[in-house]
């Protein structure tokens, strides 16, 4: 017997569709198999899709919505822009319009907390509502040695900004976060892949994020990340490490809300809100935030 499963598609990072990062949400998951959800995220052929297993709503309040994350080769225990598409969605879904949903994902439980722009309320996703997630706490690793790093980007290393260190950061998924001189090189940036990998092999992070900060009457970022896929237009996960490593290295003052251009090159700009608490030598209250568009809706019959 076949089995309908309906999906929804937004764009996350923006409040324009056709712009930001795409996802795949699908609303009701129950019944599909490891297997299957592998297949459908395949399918749909996205950085992420999310699938909701809905539970009885008193266990849902004692330990949020349960979700689950998939790229087209496996499934992730954490990642940013799924799990702010989804808390966005979820809250469309929402009649009483929820200040906060959380999210029991595989890395543990993520709360989202809402501020709707106005005072029209619709069942999509229509990019009027700021979602912001509080991550882990930051855990730093090693860093990098900057002839490793400039190997990898094939130069002498006159790209790196070199009064910053390059570190491994993790608030639920490691990347190496690597500062850049300026936005040009920023935008020139041809790292060899698999020096990348060499490079980070043992370090837990899979991939580097090159950011350039730079403060005029607020601080902006221009940050990049790039994979054998081609380049992701926002990465949620990385942005909330690399505003732990900015405010640990006092790029960015404690709470300060910054702003992180992501997916310029890609041609799918992002914008992704971010902050983080310094207290001492621990930085900690990591907020990654934005909006998302509602791009189409679908059905998949299995």
């Amino acid at each position: 017997m076949s089995e309908t499963y309906e999906f929804v598609q937004l764009d996350v990072f923006t409040k324009t569709p056709l712009t930001g990062n795409p996802l795949a949400v699908f609303t009701d998951a129950r019944g599909l198999t490891d297997q299957q959800m592998q297949a459908l995220a395949r399918e749909m052929n996205l950085s992420e899709t999310t699938f909701v297993l809905p539970r009885e709503p008193q266990v849902e309040a004692q330990q949020g919505k349960r979700v689950r994350i998939f790229t087209v080769e496996e499934e992730l225990p954490f990642a940013g822009h799924p799990t702010l598409g989804t808390a966005l969605y979820l809250h469309s879904t929402v009649a009483s319009g929820a200040d906060e949903i959380v999210l029991d994902l595989n890395v543990g439980k993520i709360g989202v907390r809402f501020r709707t722009d106005s005072n029209h309320r619709s069942n999509r996703v229509a990019g009027d509502v700021f979602g912001e997630m509080r991550q882990r706490d930051p855990e730093f690793g090693p860093t990098l040695p900057p002839d490793k790093v400039a190997s990898v980007l094939g130069s002498d290393g006159s790209e790196i900004a070199a009064e910053w260190p390059s570190q491994i950061v993790s608030t639920g998924l490691p990347f190496a976060i690597v500062p850049i001189r300026d936005a040009k090189a920023l935008a020139n940036l041809k790292p060899d892949l698999v020096r990348v990998g060499a490079l980070l092999e043992g370090t837990g992070a899979r991939f580097c994020y090159f950011i350039f900060p730079e403060r005029q009457d607020r601080l902006e970022v221009r940050a990049r990340m790039l994979f054998y896929g081609g380049e992701d237009p926002a990465t949620g996960s990385a942005a909330g490490c690399a505003v732990s490593w900015m405010v640990r290295h006092g790029v960015a003052k404690s709470d300060e809300q910054i702003l992180i251009h992501q997916g310029v090159e890609a041609r799918r700009p992002s914008e992704i809100f971010v902050r983080a608490k310094r207290d001492g030598e621990k930085v900690t209250n990591v907020r990654v935030g934005g909006y998302a568009a509602e791009v189409l809706r679908g059905t998949v019959t299995l």
